[in-house]
């Protein structure tokens, strides 16, 4: 979450709303004379439409999230399931003695997912996101670890997770905020995540866990899992180390099964103790809905669960936030039930061909280099060939945004920093048509682009990693 200072500076302070005349009543002119302030509380209410009004006309200034190609969040649903969200926007997720139907769609996720990952006996719960899953996930690693080390830990030995350098933030956040040293492999040459070799070699009896991701949101690749567990197999019978694998699958997890059924990398592999993917990205649903589930109960220690009474019943939670509304439950259930196996395959497979074609249209353009095509995530990330020397990445981010393209441009991490790229992601909603719009924006403003002396000078606070 962004932090912001409360106190805008003194010069803005007290600037008020500008109103228009029509915003009055009946008459034009009445309520003119309310101006109410920006950053401070009003003396007084407004009338309803004219503190909508209000809201609405700077909210007029956000991007259009259909043409947002950077975030992996769903920007598109049926309308029936927005009405079935208006529907149950004032109910507590968490109060599930008032809600009992709620909670019984809930648990019918956790058991539609674990059905689809292989592991029917599986345990999980909703979350706002995969980054509270996350969370949870590595909670769960850390206080097995403790269990097994009862007797080094706190004194003589410091937990460490290992995962790479490509892992969305939050795995960097779970590690400051729960105390773990973080052991991240860094990028190399051609390899842009996680491998086998390079995984085992930062393991040692203190790592609570390995992290694999399937689908790195820096190039949308997955990472071998299965290579993975099957080189910590190997580890643990020569050391004796039994190290669990975490699969990060915020959209990798709602991609494979229906697109690359023969690949393993869910509960099938008896070392994948956890997986956690995002509903709110391939999942089809509006933000904030993530799930975390666990292979069996063993691998989620009782003791993290807290049980809560005062609202009425005996209600077992493990989050790390309390109220959050059940609308996004219940529209992911919506999803499952309308689309089913059939109707997801679909939908993912139309934007998998939508990515492979706009990375070979793209490829064929001869100024980018590609160095995914679309074939895992429905994602691809592109830099400059080498022989472009007029613009950068950063150009061609900045002048399609003034068409109305959200691409991000941004510098991959530790050790190639060196390497800026484009990214674009494909989600449900973002048809042919589309892509054959954006790609004759590209072309246009590629003849333009040819033609400047060089790269424009951009704040380097825009040369950073894109985490979405």
């Amino acid at each position: 979450m962004t932090l912001h200072k409360g106190a805008p500076p003194a010069d803005r302070k007290h600037t008020p709303h500008p109103v228009n005349p029509f915003y009055g009543e009946a008459d034009p002119v009445s309520g003119m004379e309310t101006s109410p302030p920006r950053h401070t509380l009003p003396d007084g209410p407004l009338a309803p439409h004219v503190a909508y009004q209000f809201v609405h006309d700077e909210l007029m200034l956000d991007g259009n999230a259909r043409l947002n190609l950077a975030t992996f969040v769903t920007t598109w649903m049926e309308p029936q399931a927005g009405v079935l969200m208006a529907e149950c926007r004032d109910k507590n997720m968490i109060d599930k003695d008032e809600y009992p139907r709620t909670a019984e769609l809930e648990r019918r996720c956790v058991a539609m997912l674990a059905d689809l990952w292989h592991a029917p006996g599986a345990v999980g719960c909703s979350t706002t996101g995969s980054s509270e899953a996350c969370m949870l996930a590595g909670m769960a690693l850390k206080r097995r670890w403790m269990r097994r080390n009862a007797d080094r830990y706190p004194a003589s030995a410091r937990p460490n997770l290992v995962m790479g350098a490509n892992v969305q933030v939050c795995w960097e956040k779970f590690c400051n905020f729960w105390e773990i040293e973080a052991r991240q492999v860094p990028m190399q040459g051609d390899r842009f995540h996680l491998d086998a070799d390079s995984a085992t070699a930062l393991c040692d009896e203190n790592t609570i866990g390995v992290v694999a991701v399937l689908g790195s949101t820096f190039d949308g690749s997955y990472e071998p899992v299965a290579d993975i567990c099957a080189a910590l197999d190997d580890l643990h019978e020569k050391k004796g180390w039994d190290i669990p694998v975490h699969v990060d699958g915020a959209s990798g997890a709602m991609i494979a099964p229906f697109l690359d059924p023969e690949l393993k990398w869910d509960f099938q592999l008896p070392r994948v103790a956890s997986i956690n993917t995002s509903g709110h990205k391939y999942g089809l649903v509006y933000p904030g809905v993530g799930w975390a589930l666990w292979r069996d109960e063993e691998a989620l220690p009782e003791e993290l669960v807290f049980r809560v009474n005062y609202l009425g019943g005996d209600m077992p939670t493990f989050a790390l936030n309390f109220s959050r509304p059940g609308a996004q439950v219940a529209a992911q259930y919506y999803t499952f039930l309308r689309l089913g196996r059939a109707g997801f395959r679909a939908v993912q497979q139309a934007t998998r061909d939508v990515a492979r074609s706009m990375a070979e249209r793209i490829g064929s353009l001869g100024d980018f280099e590609l160095l995914t095509r679309g074939d895992e995530l429905p994602v691809f990330a592109f830099t400059t060939a080498g022989h472009i020397t007029a613009y950068d990445v950063f150009d061609v981010s900045r002048r399609l945004k003034e068409r109305g393209w959200l691409i991000p441009a941004y510098t991959f991490p530790p050790d190639r920093e060196d390497l800026s790229v484009l990214r674009i992601v494909c989600r449900n909603g973002f048809s042919q048509d589309l892509a054959d719009l954006f790609l004759s924006d590209l072309e246009e403003l590629l003849k333009e682009l040819r033609e400047q002396q060089g790269p424009l000078g951009r704040p380097e606070n825009e040369a950073t990693a894109f985490h979405h």
